[in-house]
């Protein structure tokens, strides 16, 4: 049997109301003034449900009715009306104590006002995540929901609220599973930039909710990084926001030289037009953290000093700037302070529970520690907030690099393989993966992954990659002589 739609279990609650009420007409006789409004109240909700039901042969019931809540609204007020009738005949009578009882059971959708209710407390968490870069604004849910339901031209709502973007959904019911719709559109040209799908079970709703704000308000940001980078390189006079905006851009293609020196020149140009543009600043930082504990210089000492120097005026700006934590903490961790990068790390969470990114620098300093074994959890939920996350392959190479110093080579090929589709620019993952094949005796496909990480780094030498990587943990010192085994056996240049 086809699952039924949204629009027909609520004609079909419809109609069990109508039988229940039937069913109570005898004891409600001498009270036939409020039999009466019953009988109108039902009538009058289901007149525009069976309009939409005799559609539904012609049309798709999501194009009928694509708003859960308003398709609910209707029923939700007869619900309220039959509670308050109850409340009402309490005073009479002549009417018997279960006939009230039973009739104040009568609701249009138990879990209902419950999911209705949870979803916009979703969207309050979503519009305080989205807030950011600290120069730009999120308007508020109630500000924002006057526009619901109603048909206002797009371009129009963007002039009225003087925003660039607008985010706009359905939520529809569709049996024992809730689906939310989402899509970001450009306000001043009504073009959709990206859309997005959640289908859960309504059992899991208040996980869903957090699922929402999580993965909505990360890969919001990213699309509006994007977005905001095209509209500045149209500018013949960019600002310092548009430069940040176009840093990041690069910033996000991922971590080749070329890549990162666009990046930080970009933010560079930021710093200078606003020496206070803190996100900038972070931006400098994170180029030149992913240099020096990428091993991707000589002067990676030198590179990670410059990062902590310039989280460390963040902080000084900001103290809650939960990605200036974050990245003070990565640097920590590489420097050969990886309890302290942990707590910092772990702060950032905190500050922002879902920076997914966090997770993964989590799972670094945890393999500094000798942790290595805890690392998947992190890099799975750093994936679950933001699966489709421009840095996700950090997370996956992380994991990787987790199993291939546990010697579970065959997960470690896995995890790493799925980093490198993520992102085909990073070399670490492509020298571990080299390593892991090499553990197995796969040398043919070893070797074809030592040249990809030579074709984005000629300099790559054991000798460099080993003086990358500080830590002092008598386990991990253990753990890491696999790796570096795994690339001596495949042919990486000593150095």
């Amino acid at each position: 049997m086809a699952e039924e739609s949204t629009l027909q279990i609520l004609y079909r609650r419809r109609r069990e109301l109508i039988a229940q009420i039937a069913a109570l007409r005898g004891q409600l006789a001498p009270r036939e003034r409020e039999l009466e409004q019953v009988d109108k109240m039902l009538t009058a909700v289901g007149s525009p449900l069976d309009a939409s039901v005799e559609l539904l042969p012609q049309r798709n019931s999501n194009a009928v009715m694509t708003d859960y809540a308003a398709a609910l609204r209707p029923l939700l007020e007869l619900d309220d009306k039959f509670k308050h009738m109850a409340e009402q005949l309490k005073t009479a009578t002549a009417v018997p104590p279960e006939a009230i009882e039973r009739l104040k059971e009568l609701t249009a959708f138990p879990e209902a006002r419950e999911a209705i209710e949870s979803l916009k407390k979703a969207m309050e968490g979503f519009t305080t995540q989205l807030a950011v870069p600290a120069s730009k604004h999120a308007i508020g849910r109630n500000t924002a929901f006057t526009y619901k339901g109603k048909h206002v031209d797009l371009k129009q709502i963007g002039r009225e609220l003087n925003v660039r973007y607008l985010l706009e959904g359905s939520v529809q019911r569709s049996g024992s599973r809730m689906r939310v719709n989402v899509q970001l559109i450009d306000a001043e040209t009504g073009n959709h930039l990206w859309a997005e799908r959640f289908d859960k079970p309504l059992a899991d709703l208040f996980d869903m909710q957090d699922e929402i704000v999580a993965r909505l308000a990360n890969q919001i940001s990213t699309e509006l990084i994007v977005a905001e980078a095209r509209r500045a390189e149209r500018s013949p006079h960019p600002d310092s926001m548009d430069l940040y905006f176009q840093g990041m851009a690069f910033l996000n293609h991922g971590p080749s030289l070329e890549n990162l020196s666009q990046a930080r020149a970009h933010f560079e140009r930021a710093v200078a037009l606003d020496p206070a543009n803190v996100d900038a600043l972070v931006g400098m930082a994170a180029v030149d953290y992913l240099i020096g504990a990428g091993y991707m210089s000589d002067d990676h000492a030198a590179r990670l000093a410059a990062a902590e120097a310039a989280v460390t005026k963040v902080l000084s700006l900001a103290p809650n700037h939960a990605w200036a934590h974050m990245y003070l903490g990565g640097i920590q961790a590489a420097t050969g302070r990886a309890n302290q990068g942990l707590a910092e790390c772990e702060r950032a969470l905190v500050l922002d529970r879902n920076l997914a990114r966090a997770h993964a620098h989590i799972g670094y300093a945890k393999i500094l520690l000798g942790r290595a074994e805890e690392v998947e959890d992190h890099a799975v939920e750093s994936l679950r907030l933001s699966p489709r996350d421009s840095a996700a392959y950090v997370a996956m190479y992380v994991a990787g690099g987790a199993k291939l110093l546990l010697g579970k080579d065959e997960e470690a090929v896995a995890w790493l393989r799925r980093s490198i589709e993520a992102n085909r620019n990073f070399r670490n993952a492509h020298v571990s993966l080299a390593a892991a094949l090499a553990q197995l005796g796969r040398l043919d496909e070893a070797r074809a992954a030592v040249q990809a990480a030579l074709a984005l780094d000629p300099t790559l030498t054991v000798r460099r990659y080993r003086a990358g990587i500080v830590g002092d943990n008598p386990t991990f010192l253990t753990q890491l002589e696999r790796g570096i085994d795994g690339m001596r056996k495949v042919g990486v240049p000593e150095g």
